[in-house]
């Protein structure tokens, strides 16, 4: 079904028709419907611009759909409309569809929404936006975006200076499910106490969620999926395949240690530092992976010049990519030692980046760790608030030094051993995805 027949059937109020949600009718015949929190329960209903980004094959269509299905419910026919951006090659493209959108909208309706899924494949959108609302044409109207680039948040703000309405919030980050769902969705009855594993080999992604309660695996085609995705934002880019497997490869080879971007543009085998950060920077635009800056404590600033630590904040897409080929818990289990330790601190990493984003922090992707000459500490949230992880079973005599090193802080040790030693306590990492902490 075309937009224009879409458009047709929402002014109608025909919304029992066959394809006009291709999404929620494919969700009608899931065996799990997860719930979406990224920080957005409800749609506002004064004016504005509202920009949601997320990675592929987490939902943003299906929520889209959703929210504008109960738009026309509530509001009436002609309330909302559809547009696709894959559809429209530029931003006059854009502007004449927004322009067809309201001319059709009944001048009785409460309130006008345009919904605009994958508005980033527009080419400049933010243009079609200015001028459509220095025109006055949006006044009583609420724009819902949706995009893959969390860049385009930052594009927005800088090129739509005052154009977003008066809205408490207009930027969202579209997050993973959490893991109470995928508990809640059957996860925690498939897979008992290996549970918090079995949803960290999902990433969150709704779609590797079910088919791994359902049958025990991330299947081929999801990792497909999220491949296909990758590739076609690196080769729209004008980046080569190649350098980017040798950029994964190096990133999975160092796992969570720190490494300088000359040293994984030689191991990349890339030209310089520059086209290094330029992969790196695109990766974290598309939610992938996170950087972890060097803290200095007694200044309490980061270290830009001091080697990063890479985090993957989208396990599913480390999965697709990982040499040793992890689909399921057991593989995960027979896994190298070093494999298993840095899949437990991505796993955190995510769920601290998932956090952050509902919050609507905005640079989630930033994040701190501290090192010395004889410790460390894998995530510094806050100056008296920081977090280690272990794989296996960790004791408190281990983090001695930590009370004397920050008299102040306290130390969240994510181990398969629980204990509680004063200011460093102990914690699995199905506590820390349940309760955790609060940064």
């Amino acid at each position: 079904m075309d937009v224009k027949q879409i458009n047709d059937l929402l002014l109608l109020g025909r919304l029992d028709a066959p394809g006009l949600f291709p999404h929620l009718e494919e969700l009608a015949g899931a065996s799990t419907v997860f719930k979406f929190d990224f920080g957005l329960e409800e749609l506002p209903e004064a004016p504005g611009v509202l920009i949601v980004r997320g990675a592929r094959q987490y939902g943003k269509s299906t929520w889209l759909e959703l929210e504008l299905k109960k738009s026309i419910t509530r509001f009436g026919p002609g309330s909302a409309f559809y547009l696709n951006g894959d559809d429209l090659a530029s931003p006059e493209a854009l502007t004449e569809a927004v322009r067809a959108c309201l001319s059709l909208s009944p001048s009785r309706s409460p309130l006008r929404r345009i919904f605009i899924d994958e508005i980033t494949s527009v080419p400049d959108w933010q243009r079609a936006v200015k001028r459509l609302a220095d025109s006055g044409e949006l006044r009583n109207v609420l724009v819902i975006t949706t995009g893959s680039k969390a860049s385009d948040l930052r594009r927005a703000s800088e090129r739509l200076p005052g154009r977003k309405g008066r809205l408490a919030r207009t930027e969202y980050l579209f997050t993973p499910v959490s893991y109470a769902e995928f508990a809640r969705g059957g996860g925690k009855a498939a897979f008992g106490a290996q549970a918090p594993l079995a949803y960290a080999l999902s990433g969150g992604a709704p779609i590797a969620c079910r088919e791994l309660i359902a049958g025990g695996r991330v299947p081929e085609f999801v990792i497909a999926l999220v491949r296909d995705w990758i590739y076609g934002e690196f080769a729209a880019s004008g980046r080569s395949r190649s350098d980017l497997l040798s950029v994964f490869t190096a990133l999975m080879r160092f796992g969570a240690a720190p490494c300088g971007q000359a040293k994984l543009a030689r191991e990349s085998g890339l030209a310089n530092n520059s086209v290094a950060q330029g992969y790196v920077e695109l990766l974290m635009d598309l939610m992938v992976t996170a950087s972890s800056f060097n803290w200095d404590a007694s200044r309490n600033v980061r270290l830009p010049r001091k080697p990063c630590k890479y985090h993957f904040v989208n396990l599913l897409a480390c999965l697709a990519w990982h040499p040793e080929r992890i689909r399921t818990i057991a593989d995960l289990a027979a896994a190298r030692e070093t494999t298993r330790g840095q899949f437990a601190e991505w796993a955190v990493a995510q769920e601290i980046w998932r956090r952050r984003a509902i919050r609507g922090d905005e640079m989630p992707e930033v994040m701190l760790h501290w090192l010395s000459k004889e410790h460390s500490v894998d995530f510094v949230l806050a100056p008296d608030e920081m977090v280690e992880v272990k794989w296996g079973e960790a004791r408190p005599l281990e983090f001695a030094w930590f009370p004397k090193t920050f008299p102040r802080a306290t130390l969240t040790v994510v181990n398969a051993n629980r204990f509680d030693a004063g200011r460093v306590k102990g914690i699995t990492l199905e506590d820390f995805l349940t309760a955790g902490i609060s940064s």
